[in-house]
């Protein structure tokens, strides 16, 4: 082989290099904004703040793919985020990239693109799929998109960037993987509270059927979960979308919602709960909606939506924030009267 030979050779080498190179940074880079925007926290400046709405986005997609816990689906949601951490922490370490991190890599994107498929099936392509938490909107068509690029990233790196393991690579794993998977619960801790808190104040739900169009069904006697929200509120928002999943998975459980709001706002709020399907019904007679709303403050107490009321027979025997509603509890409540 002459020198000229030699030359091109190595150009191609290096440009293989090279190119490897900014694919791999790139993909870590991806991962670990990805599993950021998630992970219940943003940085101002240099303060650590929360952010539990994107969280939320992310950790009920595993409720709506039927894991009814949602202590279950918290953990297993904090567990995919440290998986990304780790993947991009070893694509970073160059730790056994050919023989278990691209194999990984492509398994992990391969899992999102199903279930972005049966989201897209069952939901369309609307709403917020939340691979980026609440930072960049993505439809579940855009996400499935940005996931086969990236597979094909990772193809590509597996044969110009085949990088042999290292001496003692195995030592690096378990702390990184330690590290990794430990950070979404040191910066999002569980919550572990999923029990309602008992009430006993009555209710005057006959401020319902007092004006047209009126509820359906009759929520004056027997139980019933009633939930008062404003069709702007982001934590509405968050509690319309556990409702219609609990509502799926469990439709023997009777849920209503009571909106209130200007109806041009109405769209957009079930675009992003997809709650269309639970009853519910526009309540634009503001004075009724708050005394309805105040009716379960116990002492000390301020008025806030959305306020989730476990009725029976007139009486809010229980309330809850939409992190306690524990389908079991329900359940539990409508069969015996204990949550």
């Amino acid at each position: 082989m002459d020198s000229e030979q030699i030359q091109v050779k190595n150009v191609y080498f290096y440009i293989k290099r090279i190119l490897g190179i900014i694919l791999l940074i790139s993909l870590a880079c991806v991962f670990f904004y990805s599993a950021y925007t998630k992970s219940g926290i943003k940085f101002q400046g240099f303060k650590i703040v929360p952010n539990q709405n994107a969280f939320d986005n992310f950790h009920w997609t595993f409720l709506d793919l039927g894991i009814n816990n949602i202590l279950v689906s918290g953990i297993i949601a904090r567990l995919m985020i440290g998986l990304e951490i780790l993947l991009g922490f070893f694509l970073l370490s160059h730790i056994y990239l050919k023989a278990f991190t691209y194999k990984a890599i492509i398994a992990v994107l391969t899992i999102f693109i199903i279930y972005l498929i049966i989201l897209l099936i069952k939901q369309g392509n609307n709403g917020n799929c939340g691979c980026f938490g609440n930072e960049i909107a993505m439809k579940p068509m855009a996400a499935i998109w940005k996931n086969v690029i990236m597979i094909a990233a990772v193809v590509l790196l597996y044969f110009i960037y085949p990088i042999k393991p290292y001496k003692h690579q195995e030592w690096l794993c378990f702390p990184i993987a330690s590290v990794a998977l430990s950070l979404p619960f040191l910066f999002n801790h569980v919550y572990t509270e999923t029990g309602p808190e008992k009430c006993g104040n009555p209710i005057n739900m006959e401020l319902l059927y007092r004006y047209s169009p009126a509820p359906t069904e009759d929520l004056r006697t027997g139980k019933h979960i009633v939930s008062f929200m404003s069709l702007t509120c982001p934590h509405c928002k968050k509690a319309a979308y556990l409702l219609q999943v609990i509502k799926h998975e469990h439709p023997e459980i009777p849920i209503f919602m009571v909106l209130n709001g200007n109806e041009i706002f109405q769209k957009q709020f079930f675009d992003e709960t997809h709650a269309q399907n639970l009853p519910y019904i526009l309540y634009k007679h503001s004075p009724e909606f708050d005394t309805l709303l105040d009716a379960g403050l116990l002492k000390g107490e301020t008025s806030g939506v959305p306020a989730i009321y476990w009725i029976n027979n007139n009486v809010i025997e229980y309330k809850s924030t939409y992190y306690e509603l524990d389908p079991t509890h329900i359940l539990s409540w409508l069969k015996t009267n204990k949550p």
